[in-house]
């Protein structure tokens, strides 16, 4: 249903699972494995797995904060995007990346949930993508120190909200990684 035309695919994208993202976040081991069970599916039902790694001056390129987490490894042909905002669309490569790829639906995991999820998930939405949140693969850290929500309550405010996103035509959607139908989707 997508608004791009001739967008067939659907790739698993995976935001930011870096050491110094998710280093005390959130169910942060449960996490990683969910994601690394979906690329693994992805990879075996031939779905692209784009992977998309922050840095900024906190997580400076090439330092160990910076790297994907160790319990995960993208593929020799996987695209891997470097981005610098919270949106992964946002002045990368990432849609031509997608376009090349014949990719108009995209599946969404990673970190930080109210961070670089959420902006990426909205950037993908406005530009015309289906766009499907994996409601237990996304983590965030703990914020309430500064006023917000449990990590928790931010991951459920954030499922809730973008299972009944709607847009012409357009779908959005949560669902949890056992529920998550590749072909279905393709």
């Amino acid at each position: 249903m997508t608004t791009l035309h001739n967008r067939p695919h659907t790739a698993l994208l995976v935001v930011d699972v870096q050491n110094g993202v998710v280093a005390g976040t959130y169910r942060r081991d449960d996490v990683v494995g969910i994601v690394g069970a979906l690329v693994q599916r992805a990879r075996h039902e031939g779905v692209p797995v784009i992977w998309v790694q922050h840095s900024d001056a906190q997580l400076v390129r090439g330092c160990d904060d910076w790297r994907i987490v160790p319990e995960l490894v993208p593929g020799e042909a996987e695209p891997l995007v470097e981005k610098h905002h919270g949106d992964s669309f946002e002045d990368t490569p990432l849609e031509s990346v997608l376009a090349g790829l014949g990719v108009g639906r995209l599946v969404v995991a990673g970190a930080e949930t109210d961070a670089c999820v959420r902006s990426t998930l909205h950037g993908a939405f406005v530009r015309g993508y289906d766009t499907t949140l994996v409601g237990d693969a996304h983590t965030t850290q703990d914020r309430t120190a500064w006023g917000a929500p449990p990590p928790e309550q931010v991951v459920a405010h954030t499922n809730l909200y973008w299972a009944h996103q709607t847009a012409p035509g357009r779908t959005a959607g949560t669902v949890e990684a056992k529920d998550v139908d590749f072909a279905a989707l393709a």
